[in-house]
């Protein structure tokens, strides 16, 4: 059997396979479906200051190759994720997370990013720049390479563990939003995270979310995720997270090949809970099939 093991930021993982944020909860709910400890490590649910409930209702449309989502980052807020989502969590689970967090100022990530990193059972942060900024007009911290950079700034301050900066793919250079966040710090990037997608219903000729416009995620988006990463692993010297799609064994492998580190899944979880549980157990088969015998020598093996 070929080495599935890989390092993340200094952190080893036993595979590169990690549920992606929103799509896993906060870990103990798959619990029963099988063991978690498989997975390389998870993305916890986005986590913010305050509870939030999220955007109205309908929030979900169904595409042919995917999903649209406008949950609007509906979670318990920091307090209770620390007080009652973690204590379930070490129940299940041994290894170490990634706290997924998220804010709608520069100061609510810092405190934020605090709280979570002196949490013993947090290995890395991913800090989701794809919220608003509600203190620069509405627009995403991840649309704008300085607020990008300044969101790294402010979280690097108050912690030493890995910081990682997921993406946003809404964006016309990728790899200068990046190259920001590895100036001001960045341990890792994360991309991508959804694309920006509508549906409209025919018969009343409105949209089909409440929120009219979402994130469109699922096997549709992979080779534009796959891009991306290969772009963004090329302009940076920080490990790449790369997901968008990813279904399958193969799908991790070409992700790696494109510069990945590691592999988020996503949507596939929503599908079906165990993927990433499948995914797991058929890596070792295809690398045997595609001549690998170790996951960390494909990292960026795409000529």
């Amino acid at each position: 059997m070929g080495e599935m093991n890989v390092r993340l930021c200094g952190i080893e993982l036993k595979n590169p396979v990690i549920p992606a944020s929103g799509t896993f909860g906060y870990g103990w709910e798959f619990a029963q479906w099988y063991d978690i400890n498989i997975l390389g490590t998870f993305s916890c649910k986005g986590t913010t200051r305050e509870p939030r409930f999220g955007n109205p209702t309908p929030r979900i449309a169904e595409c042919p190759s995917g999903m649209i989502n406008a949950v609007g980052l509906q979670n318990p807020g920091v307090r209770a994720v620390i007080d009652e989502e973690l204590p379930r969590l070490r129940r299940c689970y041994d290894g170490k997370i990634m706290a997924n967090i998220s804010g709608f100022s520069v100061e609510e990530y810092a405190e934020v990013a605090a709280l979570m990193a002196a949490e013993e059972q947090v290995g890395w942060l991913e800090v989701n720049i794809s919220c608003p900024n509600v203190h620069g007009g509405g627009m995403s911290f991840g649309t704008s390479p300085r607020a990008a950079a300044e969101v790294t700034r402010a979280v690097r301050a108050v912690t030493d563990k890995p910081v990682i900066l997921k993406l946003s793919p809404n964006v016309t250079d990728v790899t200068e939003i990046a190259r920001a966040c590895e100036a001001e710090g960045a341990d890792g990037v994360s991309l991508i995270n959804t694309l920006l997608g509508m549906r409209i219903d025919v018969r009343r000729r409105r949209p089909v979310i409440a929120n009219r416009m979402g994130g469109l995620s699922g096997p549709a988006v992979f080779p534009v995720a796959l891009r991306m990463v290969y772009q963004t692993a090329r302009a940076v010297k920080i490990p790449v997270v790369g997901m968008g799609g990813v279904r399958a064994a193969e799908d991790v492998i070409e992700m790696m090949l494109a510069g990945a580190t590691a592999v988020g899944v996503g949507a596939a979880n929503l599908v079906d809970p165990c993927a990433c549980r499948d995914i797991i157990a058929a890596l070792p088969e295809a690398m045997d099939r595609y001549g690998i015998r170790s996951l960390a020598e494909c990292i960026g093996g795409c000529d």
